[in-house]
């Protein structure tokens, strides 16, 4: 039974999902404020974490950027009412790894936990710890690419699961709609320019390698070429 740490400080939202997710298989811990969340998660490392970004004490995306120094393959997910893109980038860039905007359906909700511990699950067991990239290093479960001994990036999860996408396909195309149904979960307009914010900042953690190239095959995807 996958344990799923909650983060929620509206304790009525909080009481409807927990009774969701306990309906649909999940055991649910909750806490309403964000150190005593970070405490629980570091002391308990759940399968998944679900945090409201808008937390007392301790914001979602502080806990989150607490939590990825050590807990770095751990799935979360935030909620928030917060929907402009700058928001969206921050989330992604504080570590989630998906995000999803009030109001919600909780068939939706569960829809992206579901999915989310499906993607996240196999990465242990079938992630190499150091990918050859180049000149570079790509060390996957540690979220980081590494040049001549130094660590260069410290990925953001979802930058790390784009860049081992790529390096899967490396030579060949990644189909666009097929990236973003399976790293972001739909393919609508917001998420693509999203995705393409995510290849930009790629290319800035790879321009060291100048035989490296993440190119934009024009209604297509993309490529990595190394």
């Amino acid at each position: 039974m996958p344990t799923i740490l909650l983060l929620e400080d509206e304790l009525p939202l909080a009481r409807l999902l927990s009774e969701a997710l306990e309906r649909s298989g999940y055991r649910v811990q909750h806490y309403a404020d964000g150190h005593r969340g970070l405490q629980a998660a570091r002391q308990h490392p759940p399968d998944l974490l679900l945090v409201d970004v808008m937390l007392p004490g301790l914001d979602g995306f502080s806990v989150v950027r607490a939590l990825r120094t050590t807990h770095a393959e751990l799935p979360v997910l935030f909620l928030t009412a917060r929907s402009t893109t700058a928001d969206v980038v921050q989330g992604f860039e504080a570590g989630g790894n998906d995000y999803l905007k009030k109001p919600f359906s909780l068939e939706e909700l569960l829809l992206r936990v579901r999915e989310l511990l499906r993607r996240t699950a196999p990465a242990t067991t079938t992630t190499p710890e150091v990918v050859p990239l180049g000149r570079y290093q790509f060390r996957p479960l540690r979220q980081e690419l590494w040049l001549d001994g130094a660590c260069t990036a410290r990925l953001s999860a979802r930058e790390n699961e784009l860049l081992l996408l790529l390096v899967q396909h490396r030579n060949g195309v990644v189909d666009r709609r097929t990236c973003l149904r399976r790293l972001w979960g739909d393919d609508n307009f917001f998420t693509a320019r999203t995705m393409d914010v995510y290849v930009s900042r790629l290319r800035k953690h790879l321009r060291q390698d100048a035989s490296l190239h993440i190119l934009n095959i024009r209604g297509v995807g993309f490529k990595l070429i190394e």
